[in-house]
């Protein structure tokens, strides 16, 4: 950590009072590998306020157990310099209660906790839990008492649809407030996300132009290059749409298509986002490929017949004045050839060439301003130039960006780390609203009630052939020979 990194640090804690974090399915992958690397990073960096950790899981476990278990964690999974000491004294504040030992339980640790924070301190649970436990867990918390002076962090999933979405929420509500309620979504937790809304709002060369007078059509692409690793149960009932598509993508969509918000609060963030989720057309499935990897119904747990997808690509179409008749192309799936999270905005091409035939313009198709949304953020810009030489030959160029060209890049936090951050300090910016979720569910009604076949695909491929169908004539942006060039080995 550097002193810069202390310093905001401890100039932004000052401001928050001391939280006991309540971490259900402490002892899942979730939290193994993201959740306790994290606190354990906010803990030792000084940018979380002081804080103790109760962790609770269906295994039974005593807190010296449980604690070996966060520590072997930090030591796997941290990202950051991990050192034995600094790992005893992050240990010293975790304590464990297994779930099966009651909401009475579970309140005693808690109020021991608080009472050595003092009367000031908050409580953040954390439900690291499939979706269909997360009702038992917030019963339990109304049972144990540990409403007030909360927030609750939920991961998604949120609902299987408009129904279960707004009955879901409907069942939160009895307890807690929406106010108190964050929906989590790890990619709007990344440093390059929040890198949209600078790159549009901060510069006058860019948002003038972020409009159907000068864009032509805009890809999300999210292909993952792992399998179900495993999760083949959980998959089976979710599929690549809702675990993807309604919870990440259409998020990221929205920060890309927003209004200028009227300040950078949480608030009119939010009313900018649900503008848009307002705006979209409800999904024609007749503009969706949805496609399963050849292999899929032999993991363990699918169904022989299964129709679940592991890959989908869909046309999403957004009705408001900005976007009229520009297509949002989405994809994500499983099993893909790369893993990469790629934003491409591709521009109108000259109406007109004056260029002599040969000349190679428009030969790479049109110009595009690409983002690259993994955590070592990147932004390129493409355009046509001149080859140097005799005669008129273009070739096409591009202005680069990465992040890790600034000096301050070894400040990021990673995308749990900051949204655990943000929900200590109330801001929901980065988080979704129940409106905005039951309005997504609409908006996928048709497709979830009329879904096209799945097609086959190769493991290692881009996916089902009538992807290049649904985005003609046009082209997907990936794969794309583009070279990251990398300051560190530039001579």
């Amino acid at each position: 950590m550097t002193g810069l990194e202390a310093a905001r640090g401890v100039k932004d804690v000052k401001k928050l009072p001391p939280h006991v974090v309540v971490l259900f399915g402490a002892t899942g992958d979730l939290a193994r590998r993201k959740l306790l690397p994290g606190l354990f990073h906010l803990f030792m960096s000084k940018l979380a306020p002081p804080m103790r950790i109760v962790g609770t899981s269906l295994d039974d476990l005593d807190t010296e157990e449980f604690r070996a278990v966060a520590v072997k964690a930090c030591s796997e999974f941290s990202s950051r310099v991990f050192t034995p000491e600094a790992a005893a004294e992050f240990a010293e504040t975790v304590s464990y209660v297994p779930q099966g030992a009651g909401a009475e339980a579970l309140a005693t640790q808690v109020r021991q906790e608080l009472a050595v924070l003092g009367t000031e301190a908050h409580m953040l649970h954390y439900l690291s839990v499939p979706p269909m436990a997360a009702m038992a867990v917030l019963e339990m918390l109304h049972e144990a008492d540990l409403v007030k002076k909360s927030r609750v962090i939920m991961e998604k999933p949120f609902g299987t649809d408009h129904d279960s979405a707004v009955a879901l929420n409907a069942s939160i509500h009895r307890w807690f407030k929406e106010e108190q309620i964050f929906r989590i979504d790890h990619f709007l937790g990344k440093e390059a996300a929040q890198n949209i809304l600078a790159f549009r709002f901060a510069n006058g060369l860019f948002e003038p132009i972020w409009n159907r007078n000068f864009i032509n059509y805009i890809q999300i692409d999210v292909p993952e290059k792992l399998a179900l690793e495993g999760r083949s149960h959980f998959y089976e009932s979710t599929g690549a749409f809702r675990d993807m598509v309604v919870t990440h993508l259409f998020q990221i969509l929205a920060f890309v298509a927003m209004e200028p918000p009227t300040a950078l609060a949480p608030n009119p963030i939010g009313e900018e986002k649900n503008k848009v989720f307002r705006s979209m057309r409800p999904l024609d499935p007749r503009n969706v490929v949805r496609g399963q990897y050849l292999g899929y119904r032999d993991e363990p747990g699918v169904a022989p017949e299964s129709q679940t997808e592991t890959f989908v690509a869909l046309k999403a179409e957004i009705d408001n004045w900005r976007w009229a008749g520009v297509p949002f192309y989405l994809r994500t799936g499983k099993g893909l050839a790369d893993g990469q999270r790629i934003i491409s905005i591709a521009f109108h091409e000259p109406p007109k060439s004056m260029f002599p035939e040969g000349s190679g313009v428009g030969q790479q198709g049109p110009d595009h301003l690409t983002f690259d949304l993994a955590d070592e953020f990147k932004v390129s810009l493409s355009f046509y130039g001149k080859r140097p030489g005799p005669g008129m030959k273009l070739d096409k160029l591009s202005l680069q960006f990465a992040m890790q060209e600034t000096e301050q890049a070894g400040l990021v936090l990673e995308a749990y780390e900051r949204l655990i951050l943000d929900a200590m300090k109330n801001d929901h910016t980065l988080f979704t609203t129940a409106e905005g979720i039951e309005r997504l569910w609409d908006v996928s009604a048709p497709l979830l009630d009329d879904p096209p076949p799945v097609r086959s695909y190769t493991q290692g491929s881009w996916g089902p052939n009538a992807i290049h169908q649904l985005i003609a004539p046009h082209a997907w942006r990936l794969p794309f020979e583009r070279i990251w060039r990398n300051k560190k080995t530039e001579s």
